[in-house]
């Protein structure tokens, strides 16, 4: 059987129909996703908590920092401090860091703004499970919570990389990222370096991070006896960070920021 060829006028129309649904899929596709995946939602901090897993952190110690972090964000002063912020909230993730050759760890960003949120960190970091060890890499560690800050779909008035450890960082075995480097990262980027020295094993730790880690405009270090006293070191660290008052030009900013949602 012979069937008869389309007209000219039924390929015209197929074409246009087809031109029609590719238009609109697009218009979609944009309207539900293309441009907020290209929007940075403003937010009053953008913090890297970069955590130590290397060998003398012990099971029993890493447990103890992660409790910390998770006790800290849940606690009512910190959830004060975020509130009152120009905008109310801020962008937060963590990364684990070890030898300076391994990859390190790290979670999603989470925006804390309440105490639903908080709780939704927290309840992350408790169950965040180490796979690395070996040697103290802190200037690869620190950049790489740098880089976490790239892409992260967040714009923060001001960024703090967190670093807490219980040693001075490992002499390199190869060509890895040391210290001087990821401090010069960090100022080039406006990033600043905060350290919580831990001196179970290096008591004079706080004046090392003091002299070769610390980075930025307003960075501190602060210190935590043992592994014990991480958990309040920290809180009071964190509040410290999260109620820093920015100047007046950058608090215009947020507030039109604000005054844009």
């Amino acid at each position: 059987m012979i069937r008869p060829r389309p007209s000219k006028c039924s390929f015209a129309r197929r074409a246009a129909a087809l031109v029609g649904l590719a238009a609109t899929l697009s218009l979609a596709g944009a309207g539900a996703g293309g441009f907020e995946a290209r929007a940075q939602m403003p937010v009053d901090l953008e913090l890297v908590l970069a955590v130590d897993a290397s060998a003398s952190v012990d099971p029993s110690e890493y447990r103890l920092q992660m409790g910390g972090i998770a006790a800290a964000i849940r606690d009512e002063e910190v959830l004060e401090a975020i509130a009152s912020g120009p905008l109310g909230r801020i962008g937060i993730a963590v990364t684990v860091w070890a030898d300076a050759t391994l990859r390190k760890q790290h979670g999603e960003w989470f925006v804390v703004e309440d105490a639903a949120s908080a709780e939704a960190f927290a309840t992350f970091v408790e169950r965040f499970y180490r796979r690395i060890s070996g040697g103290t890499g802190l200037g690869a560690g620190i950049a790489e919570a740098i880089r976490l800050m790239e892409g992260n779909g967040l714009e923060g008035v001001r960024k703090v990389v967190d670093v807490s450890g219980d040693g001075v960082e490992t002499p390199p075995r190869e060509n890895v990222l040391l210290l001087p480097h990821a401090r010069s990262m960090a100022l080039a980027r406006g990033v600043t370096v905060n350290g919580l020295a831990i001196l179970t094993d290096v008591p004079d730790l706080a004046d090392y991070y003091r002299d070769e880690v610390l980075a930025g405009s307003g960075a501190f270090v602060m210190a935590a006896g043992t592994y014990e006293d991480f958990a309040e070191a920290f809180r009071r660290k964190l509040i410290r960070e999260i109620e820093y008052r920015p100047p007046l030009s950058r608090l215009e900013t947020v507030r039109e920021a604000r005054a844009d949602e």
